[in-house]
């Protein structure tokens, strides 16, 4: 199981590591809040490459990415 620290701010991150050859070196990745993605709703539908995509939250907290 992983194990999470307390962060100084609600959206300091650390560097990811690399993760092949789309990973830039020296970038860091964006952190949207999940609250800002689904905005109130449970369900939010992302347009992605032409493909739709379901971000589904569960009643236990948990996010679902389905096609």
């Amino acid at each position: 199981m992983t194990q999470f620290t307390a962060l100084s701010t609600p959206f300091q991150t650390a560097p990811a590591p690399s993760r092949g050859p789309s990973a830039s070196a020296g970038t860091v990745p964006r952190v949207v809040p999940s609250q800002e993605l689904l905005a109130g709703q449970k369900t939010v539908e992302i347009l992605h490459n032409g493909l739709l995509y379901r971000l589904q939250a569960t009643r236990l907290g948990k996010l679902i990415l389905t096609k």
